[in-house]
């Protein structure tokens, strides 16, 4: 968890965008902590909800703007493995 600078934590509790990955993780984390409060009592089942939605998001991140990226970039700077792997 990120301890942020009360100017830090105004700045995103204000709505702003994350300007650091500790922001980012801030932002993150403030989000899970609403929506527990919300669901409180929170139970085991709240807690598995957010590290389920966690990890979609992160593979849905991962597919739709990691993996274009890199496909990219490897096209361009061309591929690191010699082409072992590829069968002819």
């Amino acid at each position: 968890m990120p301890y942020l600078k009360g100017f830090e934590r105004e700045r995103i509790e204000a709505g702003l965008c994350p300007a650091t990955p500790g922001e980012l993780n801030y932002s993150i984390s403030k989000l899970i902590d609403r929506y527990l409060r919300f669901h409180a009592p929170v139970r085991y089942q709240h807690l598995n909800d957010v590290l389920g939605a966690l990890q979609g998001a992160k593979q849905e991140f991962y597919r739709l703007v990691v993996v274009p990226y890199e496909e990219t970039k490897r096209q361009e700077d061309g591929n690191v493995f010699g082409g072992y792997h590829e069968t002819s």
